[in-house]
């Protein structure tokens, strides 16, 4: 999962802040090419800036598929659920990507959209399932730490985004490989353990 307004290991004294002022703002250092393929390039600044214009410009010029990682492991659509980009993020579906690609950690886009807290964004993941199989996969697929799209949402407290995940079935009750159930990761007292704990205990009483 790329990190949003990462210096790749940079630190801020070692160039001129003026120097590149533009593309250190939208994040488009010349280091941040340094893993993506140059065919891809221009499909990964238009996900990272949201840009739907250039995003469909990138898309007739592909000479790849639209689902080659094109940043740490990321597809394009990762980065544009990542950074909020719904727009693009519809771009991304009508042209064909894979809603369920994983990256290098396992994560499927909906983890990254459930981790930023971008409800509108996981609506439309959701509402893309071909079926309500299809839906059940994406809710219970995991990353290489054993979380669900759930456990993510929950780290960050989104609770409309928990409402819902647990609506369209998301397992409260299900563990990672820490044996950590969602309702494990907000702090107490928060809405969003109340509600994921009144969730668990619902799920384990029937």
């Amino acid at each position: 999962m790329a990190v949003p307004g990462r210096r790749n290991g940079m630190n801020d004294d070692e160039e001129d802040p003026d120097d590149n002022a533009l593309f250190e703002e939208e994040g488009l250092l010349e280091n941040d090419f340094d893993d993506t393929p140059p065919h891809l390039r221009d499909l990964s600044t238009a996900a990272q800036l949201g840009d739907p214009n250039a995003l469909h410009l990138a898309l007739d010029n592909l000479t790849g598929s639209i689902d080659e990682p094109v940043e740490d492991g990321d597809t394009a659509l990762h980065l544009c659920c990542l950074y909020g980009h719904l727009t693009c993020v519809q771009v991304l579906i009508e042209r064909g990507a894979n809603i369920e690609a994983k990256d290098e950690e396992g994560a499927i886009p909906l983890h990254d959209a459930c981790a930023g807290g971008f409800t509108e964004i996981v609506q439309l993941l959701l509402s893309s399932a071909n079926d309500t199989q299809h839906m059940k996969r994406m809710l219970e697929s995991v990353d290489s730490e054993g979380d669900a799209p759930l456990h993510h949402a929950a780290r960050g407290e989104h609770v409309d985004i928990i409402r819902l995940l647990l609506s369209n079935g998301a397992s409260p009750t299900k563990p990672n490989l820490y044996g950590k159930t969602a309702a494990d990761l907000p702090d107490q007292g928060t809405d969003a353990r109340r509600l994921l704990q009144a969730a668990a205990n619902s799920a384990m009483a029937c």
